[in-house]
């Protein structure tokens, strides 16, 4: 009996997220992954299951990868605010056309899938976390980090880009943001009246 071939888990899914930038998500098939990969569709079936499991991976193995270059860059750098500085300091390098690309095929397969979006929304859950609990100053350092995802979204959508001299002034801009204070002295919301609601944050939807 011939000895069963290793599959390389990392080689598949590099495989997948090769269809879904050519492709797109939609004609993401185990099929098509199994002949990117040069394996059979039994092996992608076997470790996978269907379809959304392997569009889950690859997701989530993004993830994965991104929280690791924030960690190894926070562990860089000394003080409270070492994590979100640490994003700031990586939004600063040009986006890869791959990611672009990759994110662009998935969109539609998070827009319909419920499931698909649990590891971004967790994902941002533990980000969202971090910054409250460990910042000097939570409200400014919430404030850099929705502004910095502001920007970023913009991007990754491509519906705009900054010139890079004026890309890095704004992320100057949002780095300043993390030692301010802002609102009423007194906690109160601006547009109500009322007290300030503390930042929290939910996993699964609305």
């Amino acid at each position: 009996m011939g000895r069963r071939r290793t599959i390389d888990r990392e080689a598949v899914l590099d495989a997948a997220e090769r269809v879904v930038i050519r492709d797109g998500a939609a004609r993401l098939t185990l099929d098509a992954v199994a002949v990117e990969a040069g394996i059979s569709k039994a092996s992608v079936l076997y470790d996978y299951g269907c379809k959304q499991a392997l569009i889950r991976t690859v997701i989530e193995r993004c993830i994965e990868c991104k929280e690791t270059r924030v960690r190894a860059k926070a562990s860089s750098l000394d003080g409270q605010d070492a994590y979100l500085r640490a994003r700031i300091a990586l939004a600063s390098d040009p986006l890869p056309d791959k990611d672009r690309a990759l994110t662009f095929g998935l969109l539609a397969s998070l827009a319909q899938d419920e499931e698909l979006r649990g590891p971004i929304r967790k994902a941002y859950c533990s980000a969202l976390s971090e910054v409250s609990t460990t910042a000097a100053e939570p409200r400014g350092a919430m404030l850099a980090f929705l502004a910095l995802e502001g920007l970023r979204s913009l991007e990754w959508l491509g519906l705009h880009s900054w010139a890079q001299e004026e890309r890095a002034a704004l992320l100057s801009d949002i780095g300043r943001l993390l030692t301010q204070r802002p609102g009423p002295a007194d906690g109160a919301d601006v547009a109500t009246g009322q007290p300030a609601e503390t930042v929290g944050c939910r996993e699964t939807g609305a």
